[in-house]
């Protein structure tokens, strides 16, 4: 016997139903397309959910730094600086400085992760700006900034806004760095040892904990152009009410170079995927 092809009925895709459908899909207005600045915000909005459905995701930015400030001050202040009330007036700034870059890293932790998942690859087809997926999670992580710059201040008794808005443009600028090695690793982990491996040496070959002028002369010399102590030299300087143009000139000549290096990159192998 030879089989009969079925014929569609009316309710089935091509029948009365599916053509009804098919001319209700056509006949409709079709939506305006997401703006580049409205995709990258709800980008944003997404990276902030994140930690709302996994608020643990806040214990680098809230204890950490309250951990680094009590163990410096109370175990090593009296042995650096004669008192630990004159060395937490110093560290403060430091570890904000130490605090803030260091959650950086997880902006390269969580592009590896969408890229890992495949989510990146459902970005790409939806028709948005290619760099909103990029420009948004780095603009929701500046709110993780912001809440380690704001534990460090009231810990501190400290409000200086302007130290805390600096270090916050410094880190937009550095975590461009991490989503392009969020791009080129092959995991998150990859990417979070990575980011540490290169930001531990740079922070504690730094002016964060202790004075240069106790220091070798050869690695004084290192410790006195990293920009991170000029970061952190600005901070103290803004919380204590004297700092240097030019010191602020460098971190934000820094800042801008990293993003214009670093954030076409991330675009381009983000493009190529």
């Amino acid at each position: 016997m030879s089989a009969q092809p079925e014929t569609a009925t009316s309710s089935g895709f091509g029948g009365a139903d599916g053509i009804a459908v098919r001319k209700a899909i056509a006949g409709g207005v079709r939506p305006r397309p997401a703006g580049a600045r409205s995709a990258a915000l709800t980008f944003g909005w997404r990276s902030m959910l994140k930690v709302k459905h996994v608020p643990e995701q806040l214990l680098d930015v809230t204890l950490t730094p309250v951990m680094f400030v009590l163990m410096f001050t109370y175990l090593f202040g009296g042995a650096i600086a004669g008192s630990t009330g004159e060395y937490l007036d110093y560290i403060l700034p430091g570890v904000l400085v130490m605090s803030v870059l260091f959650t950086t890293v997880y902006s390269g932790v969580a592009l590896n992760t969408d890229m890992t998942r495949g989510v990146v690859d459902r970005f790409r087809s939806l028709p948005i700006a290619r760099s909103a997926p990029l420009v948004g999670p780095v603009l929701g992580d500046s709110v993780r900034y912001l809440v380690a710059g704001i534990v460090i201040s009231v810990l501190g008794l400290i409000g200086m806004a302007a130290a805390l808005a600096l270090v916050i443009v410094f880190a937009f600028g550095l975590s461009w760095v991490f989503t392009t090695l969020g791009l080129l690793m092959r995991s998150p982990n990859a990417v979070m040892n990575a980011g540490f491996t290169g930001l531990f040496p740079l922070t504690f070959l730094s002016n964060v904990f202790v004075d240069p002028d106790t220091l070798p002369s050869w690695l004084q010399a290192f410790v006195d152009v990293n920009p991170i102590s000029i970061l952190a030299t600005c901070s103290r300087g803004l919380m204590h009410g004297g700092v240097e143009a030019g010191d602020i000139a460098i971190v934000v000549g820094v800042a801008a170079l990293l993003t214009a290096v670093f954030a076409p990159l991330t675009t381009r192998l983000y493009g190529r995927g």
